[in-house]
């Protein structure tokens, strides 16, 4: 009960707490259908009971919130509803359109009491994203750069977005891994979350470090293992396609669904049904380099072979021509060579004949000049100073001359002398 002190009225919380109380149950009788975004769901495993946090946003920013209950058995329906219509469970980061009661507790305070949840109202939100996003893209004209990009003829090294544990990530490494031709694929990954508001961020983070190192991909591959369009629904986030739009190297997207494609994968470069169809796009890849190279090496053989055969019967052709021609030539030679020999040997007889013609005539020139067969002639021969006495000029009165004859010599001295006839008085 109030209490009047000095003139004032004054209530307990409690009483207060229980006027808002009756005053919210007698104002709001009926359910309400409200649009709100789930920020968080509070599932509790041990009772079954979600208190989940909803939210409006304008901006990016939260504008409104409420706590709000949902009791086990309505999240059992809602759920399980959920998984019939979209193909996925009732989770956080969607925007959705449920019935609630409005309560007030003096404990708890203001909640919502959640009875019902509309999942087509969901896909029709996402789809609204998605083509918004899509116009976005459009607009800044970047929806087909990653497609436009030049993609390498062998993708040997592949850096891998997923997330360790995926089941579509272990399909895709046994392909790869196992394949029977023996195709090498260098596979790096960085984990990342693939579901839920986090997945945004967490894969612009990782394709964000790739791009640090970008020299060292050749393709990017974002794997995940499948789910329904709810599941899907951040691949239509606009930041997260234009991150792998304008990424500077090809990105190939294989998230596991068939129908209705998100807008990160329409602007991938590459966008695979599975992970498995993923990895059989980069075997082909491989096949498409390896095949040609394969048929151009067995040309190459082929070739090879053929002219190693016409050049072998070439041989064998000249062979047989060079050894008919030789016995021919050689035949021939050896009559030149004989004739040459004849030839050669009555020259070597003319020029020893010719020769010794010589040698006899220098020695008769020799022997004539013999001074011993002059001397026995009855020449005799003079030398004044040991030197040959030639002129009367070489001497003068008194000079010893020495006279060689053919028996002994003779030791003069000059008494006089006359010029010979001929020379002159100067020479004299």
């Amino acid at each position: 009960m109030s209490e009047l002190i000095q003139d004032k009225t004054i209530f307990s919380l409690l009483e207060v707490s229980r006027s808002i109380q009756k005053t919210l149950a007698e104002r709001y009788k009926s359910l309400y259908w409200i649009k709100a975004e789930m920020n968080k769901l509070n599932h509790y495993t041990h009772s079954g009971h979600c208190y989940p946090e909803m939210v409006e946003k304008q901006d990016g920013k939260i504008v409104a919130e409420i706590r709000s209950i949902l009791w086990k058995a309505d999240y059992n329906r809602i759920n399980n509803n959920f998984l019939k219509v979209a193909q996925e469970p009732l989770r956080e980061g969607i925007t959705m359109l449920f019935q609630a009661s409005i309560s007030y507790d003096p404990m708890y305070g203001l909640s919502l009491r959640i009875v019902d949840i509309d999942p087509t109202f969901t896909l029709g939100e996402l789809e609204k994203e998605k083509l918004d996003s899509i116009r976005k893209l459009k607009a800044e004209g970047i929806y087909e750069s990653n497609k436009l990009l030049g993609f390498p003829v062998v993708p040997k090294r592949l850096a891998i977005i997923s997330v360790e544990t995926s089941k579509g990530l272990s399909d895709f490494y046994k392909i790869i891994n196992q394949n029977p031709w023996g195709y090498r694929i260098e596979c790096t990954l960085f984990p990342a979350l693939l579901q839920g508001d986090k997945s945004v961020p967490s894969i612009i983070n990782q394709l964000a470090v790739i791009a640090e190192k970008i020299d060292t991909y050749d393709v990017v591959a974002i794997i995940r293992g499948g789910g329904g369009e709810v599941g899907l629904s951040s691949y239509n986030n606009y930041l997260l396609a234009r991150a792998i739009a304008i990424f500077p190297i090809p990105v190939l997207t294989g998230i596991g669904h068939s129908t209705n494609y998100t807008v990160s994968e329409m602007v991938a470069y590459k966008n695979a049904i599975t992970p498995s169809e993923l990895a059989d796009f980069l075997i082909q890849k491989f096949h498409n380099f390896a095949i040609p190279v394969d048929k151009a090496a067995e040309r190459i053989q082929q070739l090879i072979l053929t002219r190693f055969k016409e050049e072998h019967n070439m041989l064998s052709q000249l062979a047989t021509h060079i050894q008919w021609i030789g016995k021919r030539e050689i035949q021939s030679s050896r009559a030149a060579i004989q004739q040459f020999q004849h030839d050669l040997n009555a020259l070597i007889k003319l020029r020893f004949y010719e020769h010794k013609t010589a040698l006899a005539h220098t020695e008769r020139i020799i022997q004539l000049s013999d001074p011993i067969r002059l001397l026995k002639q009855g020449f005799s021969i003079t030398k004044v100073n040991g030197k040959l006495l030639q002129s009367v000029t070489q001497v003068s009165p008194g000079d010893v001359i020495q006279t060689i004859l053919e028996y002994g010599e003779l030791t003069s001295t000059v008494t006089d002398k006359s010029p010979t006839e001929g020379l002159d008085a100067d020479q004299a």
